[in-house]
Order: C-alpha cells, then sequence, then structure tokens
C-alpha cells in the first residue's frame, strides 16, 4: 500500500511515515502544505493520503479542502483526515460529499500504529472509518426524525461500530457475541434500510452514511 502524508508538523509526519512503514506500508510521499500536498498526488497516485485537516498558510481547514479535491480529482486515492481536535462539522462535510474511501480520525489515535494502520487499510479498501468520539456523540444526540428508527437498539450498536471501520470479527469481540450473529445484524440493518446488494454501491458505507446524517 502506497501512502501520501501531509502535515505542516515534520515531527508528527515523520512519526506517522515511521508507524506506517513498521507496518509494511509505502510512504511514497510527504507533503508541508496543501499545495505540495496536491503535487505529491499527481505524482505519486498513492493508494491512500493521510491528511492533517489544519495547514497553512491560515490553519483552519486547507487540509479538508485538499482531501475534497483529492476525491474529486483523484478518486482512486482514499483520503484519511486527522484533527488534533473534535470536529463534527468537518467530519460530515467529508463524508457526506464523497462517503466511500474516506476516514476522519483524532490525531490521538495516530500514535497506536495498529489503530492508524486498520484506518488506513479499511480506507483503501472503499470503507468509510469516523473518530469513535464522534459515532459517541452522534449515537448519543436525539433525533426527532430518525432514519435509524427501524432497527433495533443493538442494530444501531453494531451499527456505531461499522461506522467506526471495525469489521464483523471486530465488532464480535466487542461485543462479546459470535460473528454469525454480527453477520446476521448487519444483513437485518441492511434489509431495514433498504441497501439491496448492488455492484455500483457499498453497503456498508451506505448504512454508516444514514447513521451520520440521522
Amino acid at each position: 500500500m502506497r501512502v501520501v502524508i501531509a502535515d505542516d508538523a515534520v515531527l508528527i509526519r515523520e512519526g506517522i511515515a515511521s508507524l506506517l512503514r513498521a507496518s509494511g506500508a509505502e510512504v511514497v510521499g510527504q507533503a508541508g502544505d496543501a499545495e505540495e500536498l496536491m503535487r505529491e498526488i499527481r505524482r505519486h497516485q498513492p493508494d491512500v493520503a493521510v491528511v492533517d485537516i489544519k495547514m497553512p498558510p491560515t490553519l483552519t481547514d486547507e487540509g479538508l479542502v485538499a482531501a475534497q479535491r483529492i476525491r474529486e480529482e483523484q478518486p482512486g486515492v482514499g483520503v484519511l483526515v486527522l484533527s488534533q481536535y473534535l470536529e463534527a462539522t468537518y467530519a460530515m462535510r467529508l463524508v457526506s460529499d464523497h462517503p466511500e474511501k474516506v476516514g476522519y480520525l483524532l490525531k490521538e489515535r495516530i500514535f497506536n500504529g495498529e489503530v492508524l494502520l486498520d484506518a488506513v487499510q479499511r480506507v483503501h479498501e472503499g470503507e468509510t472509518v469516523v473518530d469513535p468520539t464522534i459515532i459517541s456523540m452522534l449515537f448519543g444526540r436525539r433525533r426527532r426524525l430518525d432514519p435509524l428508527a427501524v432497527v433495533s437498539p443493538r442494530e444501531r450498536e453494531v451499527l456505531a461500530l461499522v461506522a467506526e471501520g471495525l469489521s464483523n470479527k471486530a465488532i464480535a469481540s466487542r461485543l462479546t457475541v459470535t460473528e454469525r450473529t454480527v453477520e446476521a445484524h448487519v444483513t437485518q440493518i441492511f434489509a431495514k434500510l433498504h441497501l439491496s446488494e448492488s455492484p455500483d454501491a457499498h453497503r456498508r458505507v451506505l448504512a454508516v452514511l444514514t447513521f451520520l446524517r440521522g
């Protein structure tokens, strides 16, 4: 898996690069700002870009804007966006515009190499990965018109873990149930949300998008 990393802090870039290389990924480029990132993307055509939201010159949302440009110009490149602070609106903005092959994690998560590599791998495979903190916030909020009203509390719990980017096996371990039980819940979720199987759609991603928009 080939990765480009963008962060204005050299030590952060090198730390992410070191973790990814140790896990077997190939870091093909690094960038300190959005324009350099776009040049590296066009030059290397990586599988995934790991991008800090706040980069020069304004240190606001340049990384997010660049992530959206990457998904528009290079749809084959997955994007994992990192943020030092919890910004649910940023996550929603990114996922709503381009629900497949995107992820949003708090920076504190990336120092666990397994979490970082798992997120990068899942984004590469076409899934949506959203930080558990945001999932917890969305899971607990009240909805006047809840698109998930048709699913059971257990199915909603499973869907929240799917939104974190967990596999069925990982969900089974988290909930202390069998993987077959999780598969049954996921199948029920797809059916209740009217997500039919199609070669043109990733049902797990569509289910996550329904959860996030609810």
